[in-house]
């Protein structure tokens, strides 16, 4: 009897032994699953699409409103006014000018390993909007057959255009719920016309037709 017993006990021991490891890991799990699902929000501005507008002939104001889903799911909308005043070189002398809003929709999702940090790495997609209109123009020329004086003027061409982006970024916190962040975008257009003119040269939200699809923001973030 007194054999079966430490038989017993022996194998309960064993049974026990593998499980004592989950259960020391348990609470951590616990506390992860106990974090609130709605985490505050936060309001950002973008800086370098600010700068633009302020030095060159193009640019773009934008902010953000950003949701915070357990740390981990970062539902984010984006909204701007671009805007452009541009001059072709000397040879060709055609002003290109448009302002209009765009809209910018998608998620954000925190790949940091630890979700409780207030630092997060993160990788999201956009998808984006805008409609505007563009007034192309060019100085008086002499017609190079006829010789007289001749102009190119169009104004407010309708224009649209949808387009989607992949985000890589990081945020990282300054102080108190100041957030620095910047990321960088891959932009791919999905659907758009330019209107009567053809390629247009600027696209609110988008940035300049001849550039890159690549892009990059830097974000002072707000923590709420």
């Amino acid at each position: 009897m007194k054999n079966l017993k430490n038989r017993i006990a022996f194998w309960l021991l064993a049974l026990l032994l593998p499980a004592l490891p989950a259960q020391a890991q348990d609470p951590l799990g616990l506390e992860r699953d106990t974090l609130p699902f709605f985490r505050g929000f936060a309001v950002s501005g973008e800086v370098i699409g600010a700068m633009q507008m302020i030095l060159g002939d193009y640019g773009q104001y934008e902010a953000a409103l950003r949701l915070n889903l357990r740390n981990r799911y970062f539902p984010i909308f984006e909204v701007g006014y671009g805007k452009a005043n541009h001059e072709e070189d000397i040879v060709t002398e055609i002003v290109y000018k448009t302002q209009a809003p765009y809209f910018r929709v998608g998620c954000d999702f925190n790949v940091a390993k630890n979700k409780r940090s207030s630092n997060r790495v993160y990788a999201g997609v956009r998808y984006a909007y805008t409609n505007y209109k563009v007034d192309i123009s060019r100085k008086d020329f002499e017609d190079p057959t006829w010789k007289w004086n001749t102009t190119y003027n169009v104004e407010g061409s309708q224009c649209w255009q949808h387009w989607g982006e992949v985000v890589f970024g990081v945020d990282a916190q300054v102080l108190g719920p100041l957030h620095l962040g910047w990321s960088v975008r891959y932009r791919r257009r999905f659907f758009h016309d330019d209107g009567i003119t053809g390629k247009t040269w600027y696209v609110p939200g988008y940035g300049t037709q001849d550039s890159s699809n690549l892009a990059a923001t830097f974000n002072v973030i707000v923590d709420i």
